[in-house]
């Protein structure tokens, strides 16, 4: 018999849980009644057609309390042809990848009538989303009981409910024995070894797969240049001028690893399945609001903003304002010149063992400034970008990373006619400016290769400790509170039922939003927090797993600080070496233990932040050859004519340049990202 979603049934008492829904405290007996009933509802009839049943049935909730948590699941059947309809790609018998449908089951490899195992958790959690996601308005003008809450055909009945705050979070469970599995393979024996990448990827899907991969490849792609750089300190140390060898070599090297890397992203997602993968539809995201009416794309009834209105709010309050941080960056970074002139004369005046260790202190200080302005101006920017009412989700995360690309007078001569947000654009100036433009001005304005050595050292080491301590200690500290407190209350109820399922589910609902609870975290803290990330309805994973925009964004910077004046400080790679070794393990227990465990989104690549890092290579390369350029080693060479060594120089920086955009240009990356055959202009 042919199997069709009409013929299943959702009235299973016992299934095993795959997502978890919870409503606010004071949501009305009526709403409850009807959002069951189209989640349990067959789809021909505009449900979703999955299992659902309340985290405690009603003897439970007497001896324990109330508490609105309900879990959702779905048949095997049911999953298969939920992989189907979001067009999942799997291999075949015959090693060809094919999207999967439910008729031709048995042509995939690993298919058997009995096998629960053919889709991951994550897959079948990512379909759970979906499925949720896509259950629709059809002729309801409001959420029952709530008349406020307005319902139009066509909309998402989960982002209307989370946006109203009748739901308040919807999040995919553990697996405890699974993840035991896992952290036994990745993380708990500290070991040099390869990260069970696809382990991850069948746990937490592709994109937590791709940045823990790449994370692993810049690692290893690090080691070469820490083993060159540490005899090269050694034994250089105190010749700063003798680096157009590592300078050469950091030209090479930048150049390579990314083109590597793209090779061996496409090679992991096409064997996942996700380079082929179709698109999905995508929905408005949640915080977007305007008038409703009829898109002219896609002929469904939305709400509709003005672009010309969007471009006012960018062009005449979010531009100023950036300006203004740009200004007061610039400002700090000439205070520090001052300190570093102040200590100096202090240290020539009277020498000795304290005023020697006080040349440090300036650049300590503004390291620390550093961390704190761009943590504080990212709520400012994610403010900004929020307000300036982007459409889809994707636009939003893409306007956000491609802030910490180039500077923005780079973006913004080729953003207009992209579309792209000016205002994400231009804090990709300040984030860019805050962090490197002192070392550039060390590096070409006051050419002082020693102090440029000091900065670049202490900058570099003192943002990887406080990263560290505030992005791993810290949350990790909170988490471990908060875990000691759900145990004591569970001890305390003193019930004689299983409370090992509700434990677990109290446990992981409050994982992602104990960061903002105002008893827990005051002062100075809550600057080092994650913005963004619990600020509302911006993404329909609410209160979860903050994302991996800051992880990226530290390899972004920790790759700038190698590849542009590494060569003057040899030891850079090696400080990165060790760092990363300690963020693949602080990381992965971020993932298990402190935050929750994310939706699994299929990806064929790392996205805009592949264009981040071709763009920084491209910097890379003009920053070492104009280094080269300047070195007294080279300039020997042409004791007469400045003029063939600047023109040797330009020659080479734009063959390097050329070779890298060509091979950019395969590189797999968001539509909207900014093209790289766009840069040689603007370089």
């Amino acid at each position: 018999m042919r199997v069709t979603l009409s013929t299943l049934d959702t009235c299973e008492s016992s299934f095993t849980p795959l997502v978890v829904i919870e409503l606010a405290q004071d949501v009305k007996e009526e709403t409850k009644e009807w959002l069951k009933n189209r989640i349990i509802a067959k789809k021909k009839d505009g449900g979703a057609q999955l299992l659902f049943r309340p985290l405690l049935n009603k003897d439970e909730k007497e001896a324990i309390g109330n508490q609105n948590l309900y879990l959702v699941g779905a048949s095997n059947i049911r999953l298969l042809l939920g992989a189907e309809a979001v067009g999942l790609v799997k291999e075949c018998t015959d090693a060809a990848m094919r999207a999967f449908t439910y008729g031709t089951r048995h042509s995939f490899k690993g298919f058997h009538d009995n096998n629960d195992d053919f889709l991951t958790m994550a897959e079948c959690q990512f379909i759970i989303k979906h499925e949720l996601e896509n259950l629709r308005a059809r002729d309801e003008k409001m959420i029952p009981g709530y008349p406020q809450a307005k319902l139009y055909p066509g909309k998402s009945l989960m982002r209307r409910l989370l946006t109203s705050g009748i739901v308040t979070q919807v999040f995919p469970l553990h697996d405890s024995e699974a993840l035991k599995k896992l952290e036994d393979s990745w993380y708990t024996r500290f070991a040099l070894k390869y990260q069970p990448i696809d382990s991850i990827r069948g746990y937490f899907g592709e994109t937590i797969a791709l940045y823990f991969g790449f994370l692993e490849y810049f690692t290893f792609a690090l080691i070469p240049m820490a083993v060159i750089g540490l005899p090269y300190y050694l034994f250089v140390w105190e010749d700063y001028d003798k680096y157009v060898i590592f300078a050469s070599f950091n030209l090479i090297w930048s150049t390579v690893i990314l083109e590597v890397w793209k090779r061996g992203c496409a090679n992991m997602t096409y064997r996942w399945g996700t380079l082929v993968m179709k698109r999905q539809f995508e929905e408005p995201r949640p915080g977007f609001h305007g008038v409703l009416g009829i898109n002219s794309v896609t002929g469904r009834e939305e709400p509709l903003y003005s672009s010309y209105k969007r471009q006012l709010r960018i062009y005449l309050v979010s531009l100023p304002f950036v300006c203004l941080c740009l200004y007061f960056s610039l400002y700090v970074m000439m205070i520090y010149f001052a300190m570093e002139d102040w200590v100096l004369s202090l240290h020539e005046d009277n020498e000795s063992v304290w005023t020697s260790l006080l040349l440090y202190v300036p650049s300590i200080v503004y390291a620390i400034v550093i961390e704190i302005m761009n943590r504080l101006y990212r709520y400012a920017a994610e403010f900004l970008t929020s307000w300036e009412n982007h459409r889809l989700e994707s636009a939003y995360q893409n306007h956000l990373v491609l802030k910490v690309l180039v500077v923005s007078d780079i973006f913004h001569a080729v953003a207009a006619p992209l579309g792209q947000c000016h205002s994400a654009a231009s804090w990709c100036g300040f984030n860019f400016l805050n962090c490197f433009a002192s070392l550039f001005y060390i590096a070409f304005v006051l050419k002082d290769m020693k102090l440029l050595r000091q900065s670049l050292a202490t900058l570099l080491i003192t943002s990887q400790i406080l990263n560290q301590a505030v992005e791993s200690l810290l949350p990790y500290w909170l988490q471990r509170k908060h875990c000691a407190a759900v145990k004591k209350k569970m001890r305390a109820l003193k019930v004689d039922v299983d409370t090992t399922l509700y434990e677990q589910v109290l446990l992981e609902k409050e994982m992602g939003t104990y960061l903002v609870n105002k008893g827990e975290v005051t002062g100075p803290f809550r600057f080092f927090l994650t913005p963004g990330a619990y600020d509302g309805v911006d993404s329909w994973e609410y209160c979860s797993f903050p994302g991996t925009f800051d992880d990226y964004l530290e390899l972004f910077l920790q790759f700038g600080y190698v590849s542009l004046f590494s060569c003057v400080y040899p030891l850079a790679a090696a400080f990165a070496v060790l760092n990363n070794f300690t963020e693949v393990n602080s990381d992965a227990l971020k993932m298990c233990r402190v935050f929750k465990r994310p939706f699994a989104e299929p990806s064929a690549s790392i996205g805009v932040w592949q264009l981040a890092f071709e763009t920084m290579s491209v910097i890379s390369v003009v920053t070492n050859c104009a280094l080269i350029g300047m070195s007294p080693q080279v300039n020997a060479v042409f004791p007469e004519s400045k003029t063939d060594l600047v023109l040797i120089v330009v020659a080479v920086e734009d063959i390097l340049t050329m070779v890298i955009l060509r091979d950019g240009k395969g590189a797999t990356v968001d539509d909207k990202a900014l093209p790289l055959a766009l840069l040689p202009a603007l370089l």
